[in-house]
């Protein structure tokens, strides 16, 4: 029998996304809702209660609601919103992240799928905490900068506008510290205190490079560049999506493009080197759509239906 499939905000980037992934995959009944009946509370909770697993790609308040109208215990769901990310009896959806996730979501009810930001941060600094190499008190600051599909309709519209062309190269946003992604990545990183989170859009529609400078000898254990890579490369040895780019190649590059694992659902790290001043910077590239969203969603799918997670994903 197939799995029942409903995408509750299939028309906007990432559900759109998730439902091309979709399409080609004969084993999937994806659900649908005329035009006409995707804002009528009783044809959406009708869809939402009679598949065997919901993806909400809605507003944070839209899909708390959503939520609310499944009343089918057996139901279950994958919110790419940012509203359960935080929230207790919600699996967080990265199963990269910590030994034993992917099971914990294969077996979940309710599965938060992570934000593209917080995707790259924790990917960098987690392996981190969690080896003791970074205390959970230690003040961190994460730069990253991502292609305009990330800010949705409106900001697609505004760059993609022939008539006012938009001039900006690259825009720092979020200059109040307060973005909606920092707990998110204090909570799941362990950290005591949010990072001081500096984001921007640049004039490219999809790809993201998010980067954790450290100051190695300010760390307790003052680790070596090479510990931090061998702690990285331990950490997703074996994982399908996930490379740790080894240190001699790194080491050769000259600059690393934002837009360079565009179109695809992996995520690339790096570690950048100097050794005489006894710094790095962490470094992750990604594509804020693929795994930084609407792919990280098929996968967390995939996990839950007990199939290879990169199905439709290579």
């Amino acid at each position: 029998m197939k799995a029942k499939i409903f995408i509750d905000g299939a028309a906007g980037t990432t559900g759109l996304e998730i439902r091309e992934r979709l399409k080609p995959r004969s084993e999937l009944d994806v659900l649908q809702l005329a035009e006409a009946d995707r804002k009528d509370p009783r044809a959406r909770a009708k869809a939402l209660n009679a598949a065997d697993i919901v993806v909400l790609c809605l507003p944070d308040a839209a899909a708390k609601e959503a939520v609310a109208l499944i009343d089918n215990p057996a139901v279950r769901v994958i919110d790419a919103s940012c509203a359960h990310r935080v929230a207790s009896g919600w699996i967080y959806g990265f199963p990269e992240l910590e030994p034993g996730r992917a099971d914990e979501i294969a077996a979940a009810k309710r599965v938060s799928n992570p934000g593209c930001y917080p995707t790259g941060f924790l990917s960098l600094v987690r392996p981190l905490t969690r080896a003791g190499l970074i205390p959970a008190d230690f003040p961190l600051t994460v730069n990253a900068v991502s292609g305009y599909s990330g800010g949705g309709r409106k900001m697609i519209a505004e760059f993609e506008d022939k008539a006012a062309p938009c001039e900006t190269v690259v825009r720092a946003y979020a200059l109040n510290l307060a973005h909606k992604h920092a707990p998110e990545m204090q909570v799941h990183a362990r950290l005591d205190h949010p990072p001081v989170f500096a984001p921007g859009v640049g004039r490219f529609y999809r790809g993201m490079l998010v980067e954790v400078p450290l100051q190695l000898w300010a760390l307790p254990t003052s680790p070596s560049p090479e510990a931090i890579y061998e702690t990285l490369a331990e950490a997703y040895r074996g994982q399908p999506l996930v490379t740790v780019v080894p240190l001699p190649e790194a080491a050769a590059m000259k600059s690393l493009d934002a837009e360079r694992m565009r179109g695809t659902n992996r995520l690339e790290l790096y570690v950048f080197a100097n050794g005489e001043t006894g710094q790095v910077r962490l470094a992750a590239v990604f594509d804020n759509l693929g795994k930084g969203a609407s792919g990280a969603a098929v996968q967390n799918l995939n996990i839950m239906l007990g199939l290879p997670q990169t199905t439709g994903l290579e």
